[in-house]
């Protein structure tokens, strides 16, 4: 179990669409990552990636009908972190996108709801706002499952990022945004999420096999 463990990798979903975060031949890959093209996902083998990162761009009626698959590999114990909007209800225990009204910049406001090691040292102002303009890291919001762990929230306390541990035998996590494997860029704080997110997803993987071994 433990050399799994330690070869895993982090599946980077190829959506095949032009401005998709992870494009073959086109996008530098973050370490621990491999680039997978989405069609692939019927055969993916849960044994050889700790995780699964799906774009905003995925095509969502191709994962409804593949939702098996989806769940197949949660329930071997891995990740599934999803940045975007559902309108689809292909991930396990996740409800629809909620578009949110916004009146006035305030609206967009990011906080952190409890420090979790992804947004360790992340200032809250950094997310809200990219080079003076609100709204580009979350305009809405899933309503997480009742044991949800949420880490951001906008300012009516809706849920903008969460973990789901319960709704099936790996993790979950949701963003209602942007790819947040994508934010390593210097300059702001906000930089550090995609690190800090892939040295999590690690350790978290690292716990749900020890888990599924002593099954």
């Amino acid at each position: 179990m433990s050399s799994r463990i330690r070869e895993a990798q982090i599946a980077l979903m190829d959506t095949g669409c032009y401005f998709s975060s992870y494009r073959a031949g086109r996008t530098s890959v973050p370490a621990g990552g491999v680039t997978v093209d989405l069609y692939d996902l019927p055969r993916l083998d849960p044994q050889q990636y700790a995780c699964m990162v799906i774009d905003h761009l995925a095509d969502q009626e191709f994962l409804y009908r593949e939702r098996s698959a989806v769940q197949a590999f949660l329930e071997e114990g891995n990740i599934v972190v999803f940045s975007g909007h559902l309108f689809r209800p292909w991930l396990p225990g996740a409800s629809l996108f909620q578009p949110k009204a916004f009146q006035a910049v305030d609206d967009y406001r990011i906080s952190i709801d409890h420090p979790h090691p992804i947004f360790e040292g992340v200032e809250p102002d950094d997310m809200t706002f990219n080079k003076g303009v609100a709204g580009f890291f979350a305009r809405g919001h899933h309503e997480p499952p009742l044991q949800a762990e949420v880490l951001l929230r906008l300012p009516g306390g809706e849920a903008v990022t969460y973990i789901d541990r319960h709704s099936t035998r790996g993790t979950i996590v949701v963003h209602s945004g942007n790819n947040l494997m994508g934010y390593d860029h210097q300059g702001s704080t906000s930089g550090r999420i995609g690190g800090q997110l892939r040295g999590w997803v690690q350790a978290e993987h690292a716990e749900l096999q020890a888990r599924r071994a002593l099954r």
